[in-house]
């Protein structure tokens, strides 16, 4: 019966968005690698991010979400393989960022917004195991009806880290995250941001100090991302010029320290829109991933993620990940795509450059 529920309501909402007409070109990409599909059915898997080994990038992962009760966060190889399941709540979305200062080691800090208690679940990857170590100081008392989207941002201007959290009223929160002295991570609400309905995704891009965040039935929006910046948003571009609701996952690929693209997923029509990562935010194309020999293609997304950095023989010129909202016979689960296969699409090519670490952002 949930299955029948849960298919109904897809149907209702794609008919409702059958009104926008996007004229633009898709071009078609197959997956190359998928993961082993969530323990949890119907709605479960939401937002992956990708950590880079220190050492060997070939042994870098992907963090994914399970948003149902009795979810948490999975932990996969580049092959797709289960290798931890963090068994911590309704985890809607995650996000990374390397050198935080911790107990007197750099590390890289996950954050990931859990529905269960409303709160910032926080997080340290053992470099040696590649797993999650939990380090969260507290419950941190976020002033949300229920924490939904979340990001991450490491201001270069400051040095310091900040997780975004929204709720679907469209309130923004910003935390200050930081060392309590004890080796384990507070923080401190700094700002307030707020737009008109209800938000999901975002980015933020720790060089250029914005924040990107998707209103899904409306509109993308950027913020400046400094937490003494004005509260003041732009617009980037509205639904139904080249994404149709929901405006889901948003991610960023940096070619270098100032270009790349940002990429938006439009769940609606199963595409992926690209603007620039510089200047007005132009838009660049539109692709979506179709079924390959062996692996199916991919609807309904809801996170994504990206890297231009190469991570080893399986994806040497950076990896697309995207969480497959229909994945048939089996649940859920997570896909990739090498980022080549997509900059080859567009005529000119898009940038390929796997110089630029985002471990070393300064």
């Amino acid at each position: 019966m949930k299955h029948i529920i849960w298919l109904l309501a897809i149907l209702i909402v794609v008919s409702c968005r059958k009104n926008y007409t996007i004229n633009d070109i898709v071009h078609p990409v197959t997956a190359t690698m998928e993961t082993t599909p969530v323990p949890s059915d119907d709605d479960a898997a939401d937002d992956p991010c990708i950590w880079i080994h220190p050492t060997n990038p070939s042994l870098s992962t992907i963090i994914g979400t399970n948003k149902r009760e009795n979810g948490g966060l999975l932990i996969y190889d580049l092959e797709g393989k289960e290798i931890q399941f963090v068994q911590d709540g309704r985890m809607n979305n995650v996000d990374i960022r390397y050198n935080f200062p911790l107990n007197g080691e750099y590390v890289s800090l996950v954050t990931a917004g859990n529905r269960r208690d409303n709160t910032i679940s926080i997080y340290k990857v053992d470099p040696d195991s590649r797993q999650l170590e939990n380090v969260a100081a507290r419950i941190l008392p976020l002033g949300l009806e229920e924490v939904y989207g979340s990001c991450m941002y490491y201001s270069v201007k400051t040095g310091q880290y900040y997780a975004f959290v929204n709720d679907k009223t469209g309130k923004i929160e910003q935390w200050e995250l930081f060392d309590n002295g004890y080796g384990l991570v507070d923080g401190k609400l700094v700002r307030t941001l707020q737009v008109d309905s209800q938000p999901e995704g975002c980015v933020a891009d720790d060089v250029h100090g914005v924040l990107y965040v998707g209103e899904e039935e409306q509109a993308l929006w950027k913020f400046a991302a400094e937490p003494n910046a004005k509260t003041t948003k732009t617009l980037v571009d509205s639904v139904g010029n080249h994404f149709v609701p929901d405006l889901e996952g948003l991610t960023l690929y940096y070619a270098n320290r100032n270009t790349g693209y940002l990429i938006a997923s439009s769940q609606g029509n199963n595409t992926y829109v690209i603007y620039t990562r510089d200047g007005n935010n132009n838009y660049v194309g539109t692709f979506q991933i179709v079924d390959g020999e062996n692996i199916d293609g991919v609807q309904e997304t809801d996170g994504i993620d990206v890297t231009n950095f190469g991570l080893g023989p399986a994806f040497p010129n950076g990896v697309f990940v995207m969480q497959d909202g229909s994945n048939p016979g089996e649940n859920q689960n997570y896909k990739c795509v090498p980022w080549e296969s997509i900059a080859n699409l567009f005529e000119p090519a898009l940038i390929i450059n796997t110089s630029w670490d985002p471990r070393l952002t300064k």
